[in-house]
């Protein structure tokens, strides 16, 4: 299943785009919203399933109908920085010998065609498209023999949005250069994990301007989605609504030669991920 929130923001309501790629269902009156609770239910998820096979769900009108992002109420938004091998050869940054966490606030997450405000004083401000793990089982300390992707709940589009000076240049840890309002679009959609057999397996590319900057592959990642699920729910518990970003592959601004094409007021970024969706962002002063 596709599932989606819409509406304005901070009253979005559930729903649910259908196997033809264009019509929008609405769930609202089967469940409250796509958030953690309905994800870490079953029964709940097989009545959305029952009633989209059985074609009972009204359809919305699209039209103007801004889309949100596919979670609400997340707890909180893992990443994983360096996390494909081309990214960090372009960064000229050594792999890293375990996943390097850091947080962004999930206040941070906007829909997937909102606007991004580059920061006051943002000199470098950048692009990452990912992939983003959305959890559907509490996992804590998970062992060896258990697979972790039996706890994903989905798939989603993230734009890991940085402001690189901030991240790198300003002391501290990367949380400066990582949560900037509006640093963290997600949608359109989530997609539940029977959809994407194989996570490892998917592309990811990305436009500035129209110009392709990213054109990548999970099958690069340093540390594969199974893997990071497993080693992040050895530091911390994972809740279902939670999302983890897994990394970004090569092109980013910050690995161009000189003068390197950071993002301004005007630019427009798209990205997608095979099967899971695009976006679009206008840039725009803070």
């Amino acid at each position: 299943m596709k599932l989606l929130r819409v509406g304005p923001a901070g009253a979005e309501r559930p729903a649910l785009l259908d196997e033809d790629g264009t019509t929008l269902r609405d769930l609202s009156g089967l469940v409250a919203d796509i958030d953690g609770g309905l994800l870490a239910d079953p029964d709940a998820l097989a009545r959305v399933r029952d009633a989209a096979a059985g074609g009972v769900l009204p359809a919305l009108d699209a039209a103007g109908l801004r889309i949100g992002p596919p979670v609400a109420r997340i707890g909180k938004v893992v990443c994983i920085g360096l996390n494909y091998h081309d990214h960090a050869s372009e960064t000229g940054a050594e792999p890293p010998a375990e996943p390097v966490v850091f947080f962004k606030a999930a206040d941070t997450v906007v829909g997937p065609y909102d606007t991004v405000l580059v920061p006051r004083r943002s000199r470098k401000t950048d692009w990452e498209a990912e992939l983003a793990v959305v959890i559907g089982r509490t996992a804590r300390y998970l062992a060896d023999s258990e697979d972790p992707l039996s706890y994903v709940a989905g798939y989603a589009v993230s734009h890991d949005v940085s402001e690189r000076e901030f991240q790198l240049e300003r002391g501290g840890t990367w949380d400066k250069g990582k949560n900037c309002e509006t640093f963290n679009p997600l949608g359109p959609w989530l997609v539940t994990a029977d959809e994407v057999p194989d996570p490892q397996a998917l592309s990811l590319r990305l436009w500035v301007n129209g110009r392709l900057r990213q054109d990548g592959s999970t099958a690069d990642q340093i540390f594969p989605v199974a893997d990071v699920v497993r080693y992040v729910s050895q530091f911390m518990t994972l809740y279902p609504g939670d999302v983890v970003n897994t990394g970004t592959p090569a092109g980013v601004a910050l690995g161009q030669p000189e003068p390197k094409p950071f993002l301004r007021a005007g630019d427009v970024v798209e990205l997608e991920i095979e099967g899971l969706g695009r976006q679009r962002q206008e840039f725009k002063d803070a």
